[in-house]
């Protein structure tokens, strides 16, 4: 995006800390998300990335430091904020079609059945075609591919017509295809209804054409700035404490040298059905 600097800041963290028991997952953590952009969160298993967004949706507090969402602390359940979980191919025997998916987006958080009406049925198409999943609508959930289901999740975020949008590893066990669907489909969102977004990581490339900035945590330390700017051997390095090569061939980067496993914590397990939060 251009004018990341002057845009509105959705999110912001100061001086945030992070630690479960003894062990500090990101410590002094100042970021701002701004309205249209795109951030990718990156680091290795268990340093702290999903746990990032369980602080931001109001389900893990803080040790110290502060997180405010639109200049307020921020609140569990807080619809304006969309959340796009790992995929999790969904059991066969779900019984949900994928337009009832859609619309636990849009009144899932009220108790007893959603009561028909013109509108709600109006705005579930109306998500359904902007994620391309019209002709699936009414299939069952459970049968469904990951690619399809992704498409479904995306728009189940996008329902409530958040301010910011959270993607926690949506592109896990999906081929490249489906992949490129997903990052498309968020970098649609985030330019037409002005949407930041967080974009938790394992790989930068599938996403690297739509990202503004990178936050990397490795060791509860981190670095944010433009891909080039931490992408880079001298910068995770430093972040590591051991050496690592950063190589860029083809439009592609890896990484090569990275500790890719740290002790896991239990608070960053997945939750395979979740509809509002969580994730590794």
């Amino acid at each position: 995006m251009s004018g990341t600097e002057s845009a509105e800041a959705v999110l912001s963290l100061r001086s945030a800390t992070l630690r479960f028991g003894e062990r500090t997952l990101w410590h002094g953590l100042d970021l701002d998300v701004h309205r249209g952009e795109v951030i990718a969160v990156l680091g290795a298993n268990g340093s702290g990335k999903s746990s990032l967004l369980k602080t931001i949706l109001g389900q893990q507090p803080l040790t110290s430091g502060t997180v405010r969402f639109l200049g307020a602390p921020v609140r569990r359940g807080d619809r304006r904020i969309g959340y796009v979980p790992q995929q999790t191919l969904a059991d066969e025997g779900v019984p949900l079609r994928g337009r009832d998916l859609v619309g636990l987006g849009i009144d899932g958080h009220r108790w007893g059945l959603p009561l028909p009406s013109r509108t709600r049925r109006a705005r579930i198409e109306g998500l359904l075609e902007a994620v391309g999943a019209q002709r699936y609508a009414d299939a069952p959930v459970g049968t469904l591919s990951g690619g399809e289901q992704q498409r479904l999740r995306i728009a189940q975020a996008l329902a409530a017509d958040p301010s910011l949008l959270l993607c926690d590893e949506p592109l896990l066990s999906l081929d490249l295809t489906h992949q490129r669907m997903v990052v498309d489909l968020v970098d649609d969102a985030r330019r037409q209804l002005d949407l930041g977004v967080l974009f938790v990581t394992h790989d930068i490339n599938p996403v690297l054409d739509a990202v503004d900035r990178v936050l990397y945590i490795a060791g509860a330390r981190f670095r944010i700035g433009t891909p080039d700017e931490v992408l880079r051997s001298d910068v995770l390095s430093d972040l590591y404490g051991a050496p690592v090569d950063v190589i860029r061939h083809r439009g592609r980067v890896l990484v090569v040298g990275a500790p890719d496993h740290v002790p896991h914590h239990a608070d960053d397990a997945p939750d395979p059905l979740a509809t509002t939060g969580g994730g590794r």
